[in-house]
């Protein structure tokens, strides 16, 4: 198994202050030395591995640079979902916990079944509020539609609707973090649907609505 070399290259994320690894050329063909160690790497996703993804190593290292980010982490919780990159929804969570704008956030469940529903709230430090983001139920789900493009909806409700409770929050608070990246949920129950035809049919690989959870 390869591994990544030890050098200061990879965890370097903001050389001279830059914002862009396309900002100068010196900026760029650092970039492009770090994209080379991590793109012959095995522990890295295998989208990144190889010739083929050094090109998706370079923009991992360009969304890290802008985040502030460890690239690593951006390769772990970047997913590709029928052709467009998403986060996974811990990685939402996790920048609303670690941004250090927020204390005690939480997940207020209320209801079941059918009327099941998640709300995500946490105090602001900067001016000590009581901040929420908008609310989530299973009948909304049902209403946009998103039950029936996605089955973990019936076999997971409540981490469903907390992965969505989340991105909701992270969008009215935090969207300067997320860089208009959508999540993977998002992706999955948007589909492009093919209007060429007659029939309207959703254009989609259901093989790929597992990615963002792994099973």
């Amino acid at each position: 198994m390869k591994t990544l070399p030890m050098t200061s290259e990879i965890t370097k994320t903001n050389p001279e202050g830059e914002s862009s690894i396309y900002q100068s050329t010196e900026s760029f063909e650092f970039a492009q030395r770090q994209a080379k160690s991590l793109c012959e790497s095995d522990l890295v996703p295998t989208g990144y591995q190889g010739q083929k993804g050094l090109s998706n190593c370079l923009v991992a290292l360009e969304m890290s640079k802008r985040m502030n980010l460890s690239p690593l982490t951006v390769m772990q919780n970047l997913n590709v979902i029928h052709g467009k990159p998403s986060w996974s929804a811990q990685f939402i969570s996790s920048q609303i916990i670690g941004c250090g704008r927020f204390k005690n956030f939480d997940y207020v469940v209320t209801g079941k079944d059918e009327n099941l529903a998640v709300q995500c709230q946490a105090t602001r430090l900067e001016d000590n509020k009581l901040v929420k983001g908008t609310a989530v139920s299973m009948k909304m789900a049902q209403k946009e539609g998103w039950t029936r493009k996605n089955p973990k909806y019936q076999s997971m409700p409540e981490i469903m609707l907390k992965a969505r409770a989340a991105t909701f929050f992270g969008r009215q608070y935090i969207p300067d973090l997320l860089l208009g990246v959508q999540t993977s949920e998002e992706v999955i129950d948007i589909q492009p649907i093919d209007v060429t035809t007659g029939n309207v049919e959703i254009v989609a690989d259901q093989q790929e609505v597992t990615d963002d959870f792994g099973f």
